[in-house]
């Protein structure tokens, strides 16, 4: 009598907690890439110059399909200096709170060196990590994806940072110009607060 009464219970109660009908994936679904794609790589780094002229710049390499960015896939190289310049122009220019860089210098110290152990090849490792970290988080972030300054670090190959450039005032007129990380020479053309490089 009481399992009688007991399934009568149950079968009065409403289905709450049935489980949910989920319509089978077709098989173009299952295989079609994800709806959102963002990713950016930062590889391949390469050290230039001699002595106290030395740097070391990497590959940016973005593939993604989100409308924002004009172009799918990209490549350029950058140098830690137009991180920074990605930084610093995200902190003045939008309310996002803006992740930190890598460290400038090794962590640890290197005896009799000037340059901090940076073009080690374990430095150079780390760094690369902290810069791939660092874009990522940045470029994922919807505020950040209308900035015009991100747009221009991953897709523009002429780009080139302010602290890189030697500015000569004179009069009104301002006349830009620096010398090009190879060996041939540039010109630079102020277009809206972005310097962008132009071979002559």
């Amino acid at each position: 009598m009481y399992l009688v009464k007991y399934q009568l219970k149950m079968s009065a109660q409403p289905a709450t907690t049935a489980r949910i009908s989920i319509r089978p994936q077709t098989l173009r679904e299952a295989y079609d890439p994800p709806a959102n794609v963002l990713e950016v790589d930062v590889i391949n780094p390469e050290t230039h110059g001699i002595a106290g002229k030395r740097y070391t710049d990497y590959e940016v390499r973005l593939r993604t399909n989100l409308p924002v960015f004009k172009t799918k896939e990209s490549s350029v190289r950058r140098r830690f200096s137009d991180f920074e310049w990605l930084r610093n122009e995200l902190e003045k220019g939008s309310k996002i709170v803006v992740p930190l860089l890598p460290s400038k210098a090794w962590k640890r110290q290197l005896p009799f060196r000037s340059d901090d152990g940076i073009f080690e090849d374990e430095f150079i490792e780390e760094r690369r990590k902290g810069l791939e970290q660092f874009i990522n988080k940045v470029a994922c972030h919807p505020l950040a994806q209308n900035e015009r300054c991100l747009h221009i670090f991953l897709l523009d190959p002429n780009f080139v940072a302010p602290d890189l450039i030697s500015i000569v005032k004179n009069k009104n007129s301002i006349v830009i110009g620096m010398e090009n990380k190879s060996t041939s020479t540039s010109t630079l053309s102020l277009i809206n607060g972005c310097h962008v490089k132009t071979n002559t």
